[in-house]
């Protein structure tokens, strides 16, 4: 058994084995027996108890720009179930209808990218340190796109291009790919946090929809395999959303980080960037261009880029 297989088996007996333990507590059994009506209204009123309890103590501590910034990195995470919905209703997609959804969604993280994370990052750099910004964001660059290297030379999973049919026979396959999925969405929220803690709004806000829109793809791309393989299809869209709510977690690293230690501001907005820089250039781009149809994705990487600048460029006035 190598490595890889031994590690994705003991992720999936400690899944199975916390799933077995909550169905068998006494409050899920308590839950169970309630009508439906009354069971849904629990439920509810628990999530937001925890979200006021949550959101309440983030604001007392650091304030409005940590919650805001928390918000947006929530949102932008879920995209990735919503991206997930059509897996409800399809079993496949054409293959040139998905290689142009991740050449947009390329063409908007590279976009995002330029405009609301090294364009801004230089600027604060060169504030803190006066005609050393470019210096400081290439380093955090780098740190960013070798953090994510070694993330994936020690993390078992497959790339874009290891599943680029969306037809898997391999159900290990698939659930190394959804690690693949989620070790990207850590840095893409962590750029989020990183925009909201600068205390630019507008950049923040732009990068949040940016990596929103680049999710939608990517939940598509983790739900229909498990339906295909015989998965129900809620609890696939599920999955799949889960993947893009590791967002949050590096959101609220990023925004925290940067809004106390402020003079890590330049270096982590590099950091963000070299990381979706690496994604792109490693998962996403060589994906579109696998099966030698390149044409489209080209294209629709032009068109996302378009508008994502025309986005930044009006939410700049």
């Amino acid at each position: 058994m190598t490595l890889t297989t031994k590690t994705v088996n003991q992720w999936q007996r400690y899944v199975e084995n916390q799933v077995a333990a909550i169905k068998s507590s006494e409050n899920y059994q308590k839950l169970l027996a309630m009508p439906p009506l009354k069971r849904w209204a629990t439920l509810a009123g628990l999530f937001l108890l925890s979200q006021l309890i949550v959101f309440g103590s983030l604001y007392v501590i650091f304030g409005k720009v940590v919650v805001i910034g928390f918000f947006a990195s929530i949102l932008a995470g879920l995209a990735t179930g919503l991206g997930a919905l059509p897996a409800l209703f399809f079993k496949d997609i054409s293959k040139n209808l998905f290689n142009s959804m991740l050449g947009a969604a390329a063409g908007v993280m590279l976009a995002a990218t330029a405009f609301s994370l090294l364009v801004p990052g230089m600027d604060y750099g060169n504030q803190i340190w006066p005609g050393k910004g470019i210096y400081i964001v290439s380093i955090g660059m780098m740190i960013g796109a070798l953090f994510l290297h070694y993330a994936d030379r020690q993390l078992p999973h497959v790339h874009f291009n290891s599943v680029s049919d969306v037809h898997l026979s391999s159900l290990k396959k698939v659930w190394l790919f959804i690690i693949a999925i989620t070790i990207h969405n850590f840095p893409e929220g962590m750029s989020v946090g990183v925009s909201f803690g600068s205390g630019e709004m507008k950049n923040g806000v732009v990068l949040a929809i940016a990596i929103a829109l680049q999710n939608i793809p990517e939940g598509l791309a983790v739900a229909l395999p498990l339906v295909g393989l015989g998965y129900n299809k809620w609890r696939a869209v599920g999955i799949a959303t889960l993947t893009g709510l590791v967002e949050p977690v590096g959101g609220l690293l990023g925004v925290t980080m940067v809004t106390i230690f402020e003079p890590i501001l330049p270096i982590a907005m590099g950091f963000a960037a070299g990381a979706m820089l690496f994604v792109i250039s490693e998962e996403i781009i060589p994906e579109t261009h696998s099966n030698g149809r390149s044409r489209y994705a080209t294209f629709a990487l032009m068109i996302g880029f378009i508008i994502m600048m025309a986005l930044d460029n009006m939410l700049g006035y």
